[in-house]
């Protein structure tokens, strides 16, 4: 089991983010802006969805990382930081996820 963590993943983002390193993939995606990292957001999901369909568990678990991945850029592209989502996480799951869904008015 690793002990990398999506906090470590969203420090690197942060660092390649705001980097001037014009070989970084991260700064050409924000550069290009929400548009485009949503779309890929939106690729990924689709891609996983189709690996785990097909009972693909290794492309499962590649497109999982590229959809996390892109996620946490899009919030960083956003200005919405990593610990929201998990302080919303925590929310919702100190009930169960029947209640919890049937608490949310915006749904």
């Amino acid at each position: 089991m690793t002990g990398f963590t999506l906090s470590d993943l969203d420090r690197i983002i942060e660092a390649r983010a705001t980097s001037g390193d014009p070989g970084s993939y991260t700064r050409k995606l924000i550069d290009k802006g929400v548009p485009k990292i949503a779309q890929k957001v939106g690729e990924e999901g689709v891609e996983a969805a189709i690996a785990a369909v097909m009972g693909d568990n290794d492309g499962l678990t590649g497109e999982a990382a590229d959809l996390l991945y892109h996620l946490l850029v899009l919030l960083r592209a956003r200005e919405v930081p990593l610990s929201a989502v998990m302080g919303e996480l925590e929310r919702r799951t100190a009930q169960s996820g029947l209640q919890e869904k049937a608490s949310r008015t915006d749904r």
